[in-house]
């Protein structure tokens, strides 16, 4: 049995709680199912994006590379997203993940903070900085 559909809202208009709530849940089960083309899609065609230590890009293309190189090495990746703020069409949140690595074969997590621009129930501006370590390591830091 399956609850009730959530409708997204159109253009800039404003997000409930329980909206983003329901996107986030989305979002993970794309991220479970090694869906890409369902997260690429969850975007404007004309997205912009910032995500951690990489170039920003803009654009469909260039996202479903960073998607499918990521989610090529995180194996099993396992993820929970915690809405945190809400102000009009954008979205504040945090993740956790875990994964192996498949270059490595090492057991990893990460902690990430994002912060979603919507447009027509889509991402179109992806702020996002993730910090990854190796769960029987020291965490390290490049900054300290």
């Amino acid at each position: 049995m399956t609850g009730p559909t959530i409708a997204f809202p159109s253009g800039d208009k404003a997000w409930t709680f329980e909206q983003a709530n329901a996107l986030l849940r989305v979002v993970e089960g794309l991220f479970h199912r090694v869906d890409i083309e369902g997260l690429v899609n969850g975007f404007t065609a004309d997205c912009r994006v910032r995500f951690a230590e990489q170039p920003e890009f803009q654009g469909r293309v260039a996202l479903r590379q960073l998607f499918t190189a990521r989610l090529a090495r995180q194996q099993d990746y396992r993820l929970k997203k915690t809405l945190h703020l809400l102000h009009g069409n954008k979205l504040g949140n945090s993740w956790t993940g875990s994964w192996r690595d498949r270059v490595t074969g090492k057991a990893r997590a990460g902690f990430g903070v994002e912060f979603w621009t919507m447009r027509d129930s889509q991402i179109a501006i992806w702020d996002a900085a993730f910090n990854v370590w190796d769960v029987d390591g020291p965490r390290q830091s490049a900054v300290m």
